[in-house]
């Protein structure tokens, strides 16, 4: 059989298996192994179990515990209240105001936690209640905190692009500055769009009520400190690592003791909090740990086969596409499959084949990595089976509807796709932040 048919063969069958509803890294790391096992014998079971040593020594990959501890702790131990009260009493008095605050939250939860789940958790239970309760547009609001949520995939300390490094084997670090200046251009844009349209339309976001926004100054600044905990928190990990006083895994080892600190001073760590955050630091460690497992090996049985050389003739050679024309195919294969699939099982599907691909055409993979991450974002709020559109649908009060989340997206949807476009069309608004690091 042609190694362009095993290759098939063997998508097509991981495919199948997911489609049953096995887990994601079951359905690749068997697919992988059996596939070795019967292309070279019993000597391929060597195949996976390369990946799995490789895997356990390569070092960076202790941030990804630190990291998903210091989210928890300081969500679970509730500094994400403190954050929503200061932007309550900051952004009130502007129209649309508390929406815009949902934002900066959002950013703030994404470089505590680095997962989209949490930013959307933190925003339904906190954010949407009480700008439904002001007298907020549902549809706008609830459109805010899924685009809002989605920036945790983006911004530093992406737990996304841990993973894309891992599989893509590209410095973490760079990856993490990569998406600085994308994710905070999002979110600006965000913000641009909320403002713009609750001053056409300011029954959409009213300002707060005046005895709401009397609140004295002392007060105010009480509260800026203690929303602007989570940055020093940010700071105190990550200026040591961009001066290049600590490596990176010290670094997230600094960040997550930091929360613990501040979580114990404020008097907040109690054994369930704590308890609580080891669970799911475990959990969620163990989870991509089999997850990069999975694709490792393979995308080891890929590179065997040649199947990437044989798709990159496939494209370039027969159907005669220019890179660029490929590159965008990718995209909307991501967009597709995001209807379905989450962003850990849409890189591990395709990255054995798009990575080396995209290597192969030229193109940074550094650069590559932030728009895997933003067409995710997208696919993430896509009709009809978009991720981020059921959780929440799972997480909104019973006032929001499904139709009401559809809506909700559509303006975001294409402000993302301005922020992808701009990234494709301008590589160094991803590539200069780490060149510029790095180069000093």
């Amino acid at each position: 059989m042609p190694y362009e048919m095993i290759a098939i063969v063997m998508f097509s069958a991981m495919m199948l298996m997911l489609l049953t509803g096995q887990r994601v890294f079951g359905a690749i790391g068997f697919v992988g192994a059996l596939a070795g096992v019967l292309l070279w014998g019993t000597g391929g079971v060597d195949i996976p179990f390369s990946s799995a040593m490789k895997l356990m020594k390569w070092y960076p990959l202790l941030t990804l515990p630190m990291f998903i501890f210091m989210g928890y702790v300081l969500s679970e131990s509730r500094i994400a209240d403190d954050l929503y009260r200061m932007f309550h009493v900051w952004m009130g008095p502007v129209r649309g105001g508390l929406a815009i605050g949902t934002i900066g939250l959002m950013v703030l939860i994404s470089a505590m936690n680095g997962l989209s789940v949490a930013g959307m958790a933190i925003g339904a239970t906190i954010a949407l209640p009480e700008l439904l309760r002001r007298g907020y547009d549902k549809v706008m609001v609830t459109g805010v905190v899924q685009a809002g949520s989605s920036l945790g995939i983006l911004v530093p300390p992406s737990v996304v692009l841990v993973l894309y490094a891992m599989i893509a084997r590209q410095p973490v670090g760079q990856l993490w500055l990569a998406g600085v200046l994308p994710g905070l251009m999002m979110a600006t844009l965000f913000i641009i769009y909320i403002y713009v349209r609750c001053r056409l339309q300011p029954s959409l976001g009213p300002v707060l009520p005046l005895e709401e926004r009397n609140v004295s100054l002392a007060e105010k600044l009480r509260l800026l400190r203690a929303g602007l905990l989570p940055l020093m928190i940010f700071a105190v990990m990550m200026v040591p690592f961009v001066k290049g006083w600590t490596s990176l895994v010290e670094s997230s080892a600094v960040g997550a003791m930091a929360a613990l600190l501040a979580a114990t001073l404020k008097g907040r760590m109690t054994r369930k909090v704590f308890e609580v955050s080891v669970r799911q630091t475990l959990a969620i460690s163990c989870m991509f740990m089999w997850i990069i497992l999975a694709a490792l090996a393979f995308g080891a049985i890929f590179d065997g086969l040649g199947a990437v050389k044989a798709i990159e003739d496939l494209f370039t050679e027969r159907l005669g596409l220019s890179p660029w024309m490929i590159l965008i195919l990718m995209q909307l294969s991501f967009i597709v499959m995001g209807t379905f699939l989450d962003d850990t099982a849409m890189l591990v599907i395709v990255a054995p084949l798009y990575v080396p691909l995209v290597d192969a055409l030229g193109f940074n993979l550094i650069w590559y990595g932030v728009l895997y991450t933003i067409t995710t974002q997208i696919a993430y709020m896509t009709p009809p089976f978009g991720y981020n559109l059921f959780l929440m649908r799972a997480m909104a009060p019973p006032e929001i509807g499904l139709r009401d989340i559809y809506w909700s997206i559509l303006p975001f949807v294409l402000v993302m796709t301005v922020a992808l476009s701009l990234v494709m069309v301008f590589p160094q608004i991803a590539l200069w932040l780490p060149g510029y690091i790095y180069g000093n």
